[in-house]
């Protein structure tokens, strides 16, 4: 089996089209449904939309509290947008954080998840972030495990990464399958 990765010269948000271009014609040609990517204000989210019209997009947000207390990243602009063409935005605790986040901000401690999401960055933080809201989606049951879906994220703003994964539950994060890399910055 042959295949293509696309690497960008460079992360962040000028690769978002390419990104989202490149991942539906993977999507099409695998007959893939179902669609997971990252957002912080949602500029992603509510681009993806269009671009995947007819497929189910589930769009992962920071968690509320995650800058300050209270307060969801999310514009209100944005998820309407998103949600009113369909898209799903899913809100909750990040896999690799959890309750080990509160353990690093409180006594400075890493655990183990800081230890996995510090090696998946090797590949980029995008890589990390794909990883991640896979587990979360399949946690909320928004994704089937087993199924083949397409996971896009980036490295801060936009997109930049995207893969076709084999989503598991977090309690099963080691049976994770990343089937392909469709692209990502080469560092």
């Amino acid at each position: 089996m042959e295949g293509k990765t696309v690497y960008f010269e460079s992360p962040g948000v000028e690769n978002t089209d390419e990104t989202l271009r490149i991942a539906k014609k993977r999507a099409e040609e695998l007959g893939i449904k179902t669609i997971v990517l990252a957002t912080t204000v949602g500029g992603t989210a509510a681009k993806s939309v269009d671009v995947f019209e007819g497929m189910k997009i589930i769009a992962v947000t920071h968690f509320t509290g995650m800058r300050e207390p209270n307060f969801q990243e999310l514009t209100d602009e944005n998820r309407q947008k998103f949600e009113s063409k369909g898209g799903i935005v899913l809100t909750t605790t990040h896999a690799f954080m959890g309750i080990g986040g509160a353990m690093r901000k409180k006594f400075n401690m890493y655990l183990l998840g800081d230890v996995i999401a510090n090696t998946l960055r090797i590949f980029g933080q995008g890589m990390k972030v794909v990883c991640e809201i896979t587990l979360m989606a399949a946690d909320a049951g928004l994704v089937q495990t087993g199924e083949d879906i397409i996971a896009i994220a980036g490295s801060g703003r936009g997109a930049d990464t995207a893969i076709v994964v084999k989503p598991v539950n977090t309690n099963d994060f080691f049976d994770l399958k990343i089937r392909e890399i469709l692209c990502k910055p080469h560092f």
